[in-house]
């Protein structure tokens, strides 16, 4: 028999809070708690440590991806927390960055909004009894990319005492043109639905 009809039969019997309880679930659990540390480590000071803890999330991201897949242990609570612990820490790591003028304030508003728009569009839907289909936008995942980069190197350069202000500069703008396009984006697509 292969391993994962087995593995699959053993679930269907387990109770509901052992599906809950996967390794993946468990190492997202661990980056959501690694948010407030996050910010505990920027707002003291200690920004090479939090450059560490915020790359050692994004490679425990990749990880519990790839154990979800290879485990076949993808879940609907992981389906969830996996974007929320993402977004939390990246969300955090923006607004603390700004407050001690690392990145500029307008920048860390726009990211904040972006997200609280898109949010609130999806739950207002939802109320409606019309949930959108949700599926990334390749400027969605740019925009994603452009943020985690321009987080780390905000990180690193400020917590190892490096300049590289032209990168940074452009990193902060296309950072800002991105977020501001997917987030058209989205709002457009909330806009043409054909209506229930």
């Amino acid at each position: 028999m292969p391993e994962g009809a087995d593995t699959g039969r053993r679930l269907a019997g387990a109770p509901p809070s052992a599906l809950y309880v996967t390794l993946p679930n468990l190492i997202t659990v661990a980056r959501l708690c690694a948010v407030p540390a996050t910010v505990w480590l920027i707002l003291h000071g200690r920004l090479d440590l939090g450059f560490g803890l915020f790359i050692g999330a994004g490679i425990s991201d990749a990880v519990d991806g790839w154990l979800a897949r290879i485990r076949n242990a993808r879940s609907k609570l992981g389906a969830i927390l996996d974007p929320l612990a993402d977004k939390a820490l990246l969300v955090s790591v923006y607004i603390t960055l700004a407050a001690i003028g690392v990145l500029p304030d307008w920048l860390a508003i726009l990211v904040v909004f972006r997200d609280l728009l898109i949010i609130g569009g999806f739950l207002m839907l939802w109320v409606l009894e019309a949930p959108p289909h949700v599926r990334p936008l390749l400027v969605s995942k740019l925009n994603t990319a452009l943020q985690i980069g321009l987080a780390a190197l905000a990180l690193g350069l400020a917590g190892f005492h490096l300049a590289a202000p032209v990168l940074l500069e452009v990193g902060i703008w296309a950072t800002a043109a991105s977020t501001l396009v997917s987030g058209a984006a989205y709002v457009w697509l909330a806009l043409r639905r054909p209506p229930a």
